[in-house]
């Protein structure tokens, strides 16, 4: 007969001991009558509660709990690996050294490859280490289910025994007890959330995938994973291609151009093109007639969750709380992806607010942000312009919005055509042609048909013919549809053009249109008004 680890009524609680089998009884609550044990079950007498034989290993000291052979959780090693060997050696370097706790951090946007990356690294690695074990933490839940599943790898036999919560500090006690391990902090959403555990247990090695690029100066030394360089990221795409056989890569280049050489991105197009039997070429068609339709696809048995526009989501979910960040990125989505000035954002809010949101975007790898500009990946971009009924990150009325303020921010940053403002121009062009690519002569505005007259301007001015006339050739049409043919806005913009013509010296284009602008403005404006008198005088030098 065992004594029993409980209380009974009116004495106080008694030490646990063991039966002759060596296991201990435990009590759920409080109990009356007399417990046996034998080699099955625990029977109880008399207003008996459930109760639990545990284990003598339960009360085994941490420090004396040794790795079962062949425990490891290791997501598959990625079949198909590209490029990285910077990255790799650096994690080579930084978590091979002696000493106490090691973190390293990978951080970087969504889709960049941080988690394939650190498979790839604890595989390549897994026999320098005790454990490796791999936690999902994007939360503190999702840490606390990975611990205690660490607890109940190392000792199956606490699995049904101890609560959720001990297995969880066991597994901490085991770690702060023990060297040699790797544990892998996969998918981090907040440095705070992990750094009771790195306290609590100091002795092993850290390797943390994050969005978050900031917040780890106290925590961890960081690497910056960028996207793959040209090569690699054609090299990923026929890579996937190639089970399928033999296939036309018409196109290949230029869609790891459009994608941003973006690993996830490359990889979904060529696994869709393979499922399609389409050659690249088309998928470049399909993106750009089908844009929302695309970013969402995923391919037979293929993972819902892990498309482009789903992970952005997330991310943008975690900045609902902000919702500035996600103007911004919408208003930021139709300019160039690079050098961005952030004067383009003035007025959006007050300083502090404006600061803030773009910190926080930079935290999530959403932009890289210095003190002068922005850059925004050209895929972030291009999803966060494309509309989606079913995501209110991206609905309609919210991106045709963001369309009109991009066009207002650059209009209201548009110097004088003073040469000392020339660097200015320089800076903006860029972001003007962007708008005019992402856009139609269906959906400019008055505004951003003025923006492509400046442009043009300018342009004219740096010796740029045919640039300029195609400037000015968008505004006049966007400006016929708007205001009509006789206009004032419509004449300037005409004649402007005609002009750009006489420039070139396509005097076979130039005089037609200056003679037909001559007649519009005495027909509108009469023959005494400035804008009358001026196209007489371009007329007739036309005819010199």
């Amino acid at each position: 007969m065992s004594k029993i680890t409980g209380r009974r009524r009116g004495q106080p609680q008694s030490l646990p001991e063991t039966d002759p089998a060596g296991r201990q009884i435990r009590a759920d609550r409080d109990i009356t009558g007399i417990a046996s044990s034998g080699d099955r079950a625990v029977n109880i007498q008399n207003r008996a509660e459930q109760i639990t034989v545990l284990p003598a290993e339960v009360f085994a000291p941490v420090t004396e709990v040794d790795v079962p052979p062949g425990l490891a959780n290791l997501p598959e090693r990625p079949g198909l690996f590209v490029g990285r060997a910077a990255e790799l050696a650096r994690l080579d370097a930084a978590l091979a050294g002696p000493g106490g706790v090691v973190v390293q951090a990978v951080h970087g946007l969504g889709g960049i490859g941080k988690s394939t990356l650190a498979t790839r690294w604890a595989a390549n690695n897994a026999a320098r280490h005790t454990l490796t074990w791999w936690i999902t933490a994007d939360s503190p839940a999702g840490i606390d289910a990975g611990l205690a599943s660490l607890a109940r790898g190392l000792q199956p036999a606490l699995a049904n025994v101890l609560p959720a919560e001990a297995l969880r500090d066991r597994a901490a006690q085991w770690l702060a007890s023990h060297r040699g391990w790797l544990m892998v902090l996969d998918n981090v959403s907040n440095p705070a959330e992990i750094a009771p555990l790195l306290a609590q247990a100091p002795t092993g090695r850290y390797l943390i995938t994050s969005r978050r690029a900031t917040g780890w100066h106290n925590l961890a030394e960081t690497v910056n994973l960028d996207v793959l360089d040209p090569a690699e990221a054609l090299d990923l795409l026929t890579r996937v291609l190639a089970p399928a056989g033999p296939r036309d890569l018409d196109g290949a280049m230029e869609l790891c151009t459009e994608l941003g050489f973006l690993p996830l991105a490359v990889e979904q197009a060529a696994a869709y093109i393979a499922q399609a039997g389409i050659t690249p070429r088309k998928y470049l068609d399909l993106l750009e007639d089908y844009p929302a339709d695309i970013y969402r696809a995923t391919t037979e048995g293929g993972d819902t969750e892990r498309t482009i526009t789903r992970i952005w989501h997330v991310t943008l979910d975690r900045l609902a709380d902000e919702p500035l960040a996600g103007q911004i990125l919408r208003i930021l989505a139709w300019y160039a992806p690079d050098a961005i000035p952030r004067t383009l954002l003035d007025g959006l809010a007050n300083p502090p607010a404006l600061i803030s949101a773009i910190g926080h975007l930079a935290a999530y790898s959403m932009l890289t942000a210095t003190p002068e500009a922005v850059t925004v990946h050209r895929l972030v971009q291009a999803v966060a312009r494309t509309p989606e009924p079913d995501d209110r990150h991206r609905d309609c009325d919210a991106i045709d919005t963001a369309r009109q303020q991009a066009e207002t921010q650059l209009a209201a940053a548009l110097p004088d055509a003073d040469p000392a403002h020339r660097p200015t121009w320089r800076t903006l062009l860029p972001h003007i042609s962007a708008l005019a690519s992402r856009g139609s002569p269906d959906t400019d505005t008055e505004t951003s048909a003025s923006l492509f007259e400046g442009a043009g301007v300018f342009a004219l001015e740096q010796g740029q013919l045919t640039l300029a006339a195609e400037y000015y050739q968008r505004a006049l049409t966007s400006l016929e549809r708007l205001l009509g043919s006789d206009h004032p806005h419509t004449l300037v913009a005409r004649h402007g053009l005609a002009v750009i013509y006489r420039e070139a010296g396509d005097l076979g284009r130039a005089i037609p249109m200056l003679e037909q602008s001559l007649a519009d403005y005495q027909r509108v404006l009469g023959d005494d008004h400035p804008m009358t008198m001026t196209a007489h005088n371009i007329l007739a030098t036309a005819h010199m």
